[in-house]
C-alpha cells in the first residue's frame, strides 16, 4: 500500500507526478496548508511538519529527494532513475536535488507574498534578491538543456520532474520567457499525463490564486 500525504502545488506534487510516472496504484490524503500539519498525527510522519509524508508498506518516508531515489530504486522498471554505474547517475542525482535549492527561493518568495499577512512585514529588498536568484537558477538548467529536449542525454527521468515541479511553483515569481530553452522544455514536460494529473482539482483550495505576483513596493 501506497499513501501519499500531499498539499496541492506544494513539495509534495512532485512526489505525486513521479507516483504517476511510475504508474503504480496509491491513495492520496490531502491537507489543507494550516496548522493541522503540526498535529501529533502529522508529526508522527514527518518530524518536521511538512509535505510530502509518503507511506508504503508499514514505513513512512519524508524529504522529497530521499522519496524520489527510493521510488525510483523500488520501480526501476518506470525508467525514471539512473542506477549506479549508469552514465548519467551523477547527472541525475544532481538535478534531482538542485530542485530544492530553486524551491528553497520559491518558498522564501511564498513567504513573502502569501503567507505574511501584513504589508509591514514584506521585504522588497528580499523579494528582488530571491526573484533574481530563481533567475540564476533558470539560467543554469537553460545552459543544460543547450541541444537537449530533457535534462539527461538518456532521456526523461526523475530529474525532470523534480526541477519541473520546483519551476511549477517559482514561475509565479520569476518569469520563464527570456530563457527559450527552458521554457520549450517546460511546455514540453507538463504535457505529460503524468503532470496533468498532479495538478490541483477544483475541489482543493490553491497555495497560489494567481498566476504571477509581482514585486511588492513598499509605500
Amino acid at each position: 500500500m501506497i499513501r501519499l500525504h500531499h498539499v496541492p502545488q506544494s513539495r509534495s506534487m512532485r512526489t505525486l507526478w513521479l507516483l504517476n510516472e511510475l504508474g503504480v496504484p496509491y491513495e492520496l490524503q490531502v491537507w489543507p496548508f494550516d496548522k493541522s500539519l503540526r498535529s501529533a498525527d502529522f508529526l508522527a510522519m514527518n518530524p518536521a511538519g511538512r509535505v510530502p509524508a509518503l507511506e508504503i508498506d508499514g514505513e513512512c518516508w519524508w524529504e522529497t529527494g530521499a522519496i524520489t531515489e527510493l521510488l525510483c530504486e523500488r520501480f526501476p522498471k518506470a525508467g525514471m532513475g539512473r542506477a549506479p554505474g549508469d552514465p548519467d547517475r551523477a547527472t541525475w542525482l544532481i538535478w534531482v536535488h538542485f530542485s530544492e535549492t530553486i524551491s528553497q527561493h520559491a518558498a522564501a518568495l511564498t513567504q513573502q507574498h502569501i503567507a505574511l499577512y501584513d504589508d509591514s512585514m514584506r521585504s522588497p529588498v528580499v523579494m528582488k534578491l530571491e526573484a533574481k536568484r530563481l533567475e540564476k537558477c533558470y539560467a543554469a538548467i537553460e545552459a543544460r538543456l543547450q541541444g537537449r529536449d530533457y535534462l539527461l542525454d538518456s532521456g526523461f527521468s526523475a530529474a525532470d520532474i523534480s526541477v519541473g515541479q520546483a519551476l511549477y511553483m517559482a514561475r509565479h515569481f520569476a518569469r520563464l520567457v527570456p530563457f527559450p530553452a527552458l521554457s520549450a522544455w517546460y511546455d514540453r514536460i507538463t504535457s505529460r499525463p503524468g503532470f496533468l494529473m498532479s495538478r490541483p482539482t477544483e475541489a482543493h483550495p490553491k497555495l497560489y490564486e494567481r498566476d504571477f505576483y509581482e514585486p511588492w513596493e513598499a509605500v
